[in-house]
């Protein structure tokens, strides 16, 4: 389970790397298979990232977006960032979370993105730094400075708010007279129509984002209603358990297997998109699950042939939206300290995180960005706009959710029971009481 938590933290790594970097490699020491950009004239500020610096002539516009950001930095600056990449081809048993816990631990790098689990578990150390008093903090959503706050201590910004939602085609949900569901009971019974009409699997899925659906359903109260610290605060002390907001997401992903809405032992075989999602795009399969910038990209749902919809996935409070973020952090001990937060503050001001958003087209963390989204995004940009949603990180709780839930998810999709699964949380929070 362990190796399978690293590869589910690595495919997290953001929505736009989340096939990338779910594989890994044979054991290396952290300073090794790091493909790095030298440049020893002049200052210099070092950077550990997933991706390696884009060409000029690049295609990939998520690195492309990145690394406008940094271009800026060097120029407003007169400074040079240098890479160190991960490299996963060569790994077996050491993640990108792994490597950069180590070379964390050894001050190797200045800067540094990273996955919540990392972030809390550096934090807690005392190895990041405490980044509440740049100028740009001001501007940023307060759940993004809630996702990356430990003990009190802002120690990550991201550049985008990855959001997840359901996929739907419109045009099949019309046909049989289908209003898009709000809540868990009407999401059944648009699966009940589509399955009663000769549609095999209504929801198309893969062996990475069901989660998705239980974090709407288990934190839709703590995250739209109650009093959030105090309810982070019991479940980090064991006063509640994890399980308890876990149990009915999970009863309901039970109950769309058992009535055959989900098939549970192909989805196990699927990577993500890439599984199930030719079988969306010819009008076989009306719904899936994905992230918010498969529906700009053309190699997975930006060009269908229908009328396509992106909406939140199914909660007693109505259609909700799942967030996750990594982090931006600086090295406490870090050799360029003063240069890296420096840079930090330039690549997450609004200045640069509006061409970032505008270039790949997504939620930015900033308060004062907004960027246009296509027609097929409103409802989902709406209602994160509007402060619904659940995160599916939060680096202030001290049991690790993305990786450990979707690990758990797939026990149930493997025949074991949501008791089963239960305890596995219990074990995990027992864990970290220790």
């Amino acid at each position: 389970m362990k190796n399978c938590l690293k590869r589910a933290s690595a495919a997290f790594l953001t929505g736009t790397m989340v096939v990338m970097l779910a594989a890994c490699g044979e054991k290396l020491d952290p300073g090794e298979n790091l493909a790095r950009n030298e440049e020893e004239e002049g200052k210099t500020v070092v950077l550990y990232v997933p991706m390696e610096r884009s060409k000029p002539d690049a295609e990939n516009i998520a690195r492309t977006a990145f690394d406008k950001t940094v271009i800026m930095a060097e120029e407003k600056l007169d400074l040079r960032v240098e890479y160190n990449t991960y490299t996963s081809e060569n790994y077996q048993e050491k993640s990108y979370d792994d490597v950069g816990f180590d070379r964390i631990q050894n001050h190797l790098d200045d800067l540094y993105l990273l996955n919540p689990d990392v972030l809390h578990k550096t934090g807690e150390e005392g190895l990041l730094e405490d980044l509440s008093g740049l100028d740009c903090v001001r501007n940023l959503r307060d759940v993004v400075k809630m996702a990356n706050t430990v003990d009190g201590k802002l120690l990550g910004i991201p550049q985008e708010v990855v959001v997840y939602g359901l996929f739907v085609n419109k045009d099949m949900f019309d046909e049989y007279d289908l209003e898009l569901p709000n809540t868990p009971d009407e999401f059944l019974e648009c699966c009940r129509v589509f399955k009663e009409n000769g549609i095999e699997t209504p929801v198309g899925a893969n062996r990475w984002w069901l989660e998705t659906f239980v974090f709407a359903q288990a934190y839709a109260d703590l995250y739209n209603e109650g009093d959030i610290e105090a309810e982070i605060e019991a479940l980090n002390s064991g006063e509640r358990k994890y399980s308890e907001y876990m149990r009915p997401g999970f009863e309901y992903l039970k109950e769309m297997m058992d009535l055959g809405y989900i098939d549970a032992e192909t989805a196990y075989t699927y990577e993500a998109i890439d599984g199930e999602g030719p079988d969306f795009m010819a009008q076989k399969t009306p719904i899936v699950m994905a992230y918010w910038g498969a529906a700009n990209a053309d190699t997975a749902y930006g060009k269908p042939e229908f009328n396509l919809r992106v909406i939140g996935f199914p909660s007693e409070r109505g259609q909700m939206p799942v967030l996750s973020m990594t982090g931006l952090s600086v090295c406490s001990n870090a050799e360029n300290k003063e240069d890296a937060l420096d840079v930090l503050e330039i690549m997450v001001s609004d200045e640069a995180l509006r061409v970032y958003a505008e270039t790949n087209k997504v939620i930015s963390p900033s308060k004062n960005v907004e960027v246009d989204c296509i027609p097929a995004l409103r409802p989902l940009n709406d209602l994160v706009n509007e402060g619904t949603y659940v995160l599916a990180s939060n680096a202030g709780m001290k049991v690790e959710q993305w990786g450990n839930t979707c690990l758990i998810v797939r026990k149930l999709m493997e025949g074991a029971s949501v008791d089963e699964c239960m305890a596995e949380f219990d074990r995990l929070q027992e864990e970290s009481l220790n």
